[in-house]
């Protein structure tokens, strides 16, 4: 384990069960609007990937990690990525919240043990999504957007669901489009996301 995790106050569990580990720490550090997130990410990343064919456990992990970041204060978190040579965009420098993906790939990889590398890409991307995303990418990156962690009901729902009825692609799509369309509302526009965005369209038709 890195010393920059060795170093911090938080007791990292590494069981063999990494779902549990995680919903537990969450909630040991009193984060517990996001153990909640994560578990119903998980419950509905098992759905989409049974209905893409895709290993549901494997998508279930990536969904307890994707968030594991959260610890780390969002004003510590570009210091911490430096100390990690985890590159840092500008945008992410403008706004510290969108590094989180970068950085809880890393504690997946680092702390966990994890080496799969469709569960650590798909943490990677799980907010911005990326250009050439695969199956595991597109069914977190989905799950994450329906089961937000947010009040009431993501007002772009109706519209990923509908696209998931065509394919996993067009459901990602759906959130995408709906983002660009309204990114006048961000604090901050990714370029990985508009990278998806492009994507999406080329192949999408």
């Amino acid at each position: 384990m890195h010393e920059v995790f060795e170093n911090m106050e938080v007791k990292f569990d590494a069981t063999s069960d990494i779902c549990e580990d995680v919903y537990s720490l969450l909630l040991k550090e009193n984060f517990n609007i996001v153990a909640n997130h994560v578990k119903r990410v998980g419950k509905k990343s098992r759905e989409l990937a049974r209905k893409f064919k895709y290993d549901e456990q494997i998508a279930e992990i990536a969904s307890y990690l994707h968030d594991i970041s959260v610890i780390i204060p969002n004003s510590e978190k570009i210091q911490i990525c430096e100390l990690l040579n985890i590159e840092v965009l500008e945008e992410e420098k403008a706004f510290p919240l969108l590094i989180h993906q970068k950085l809880s790939r890393k504690m997946a990889e680092d702390i966990y043990g994890v080496e799969n590398e469709d569960v650590l890409s798909a943490i990677n991307c799980h907010t911005t999504l990326k250009r050439d995303s695969k199956t595991l990418d597109l069914i977190l990156f989905v799950a994450d957007k329906i089961e937000w962690d947010q009040q009431g009901i993501p007002p772009y729902l109706e519209t990923v669901e509908k696209g998931l009825e065509k394919s996993l692609e067009d459901g990602a799509y759906a959130y995408v489009e709906y983002i660009i369309r309204n990114k006048k509302n961000l604090k901050v526009v990714h370029p990985w996301l508009v990278e998806a965005y492009e994507d999406l369209k080329n192949k999408l038709g």
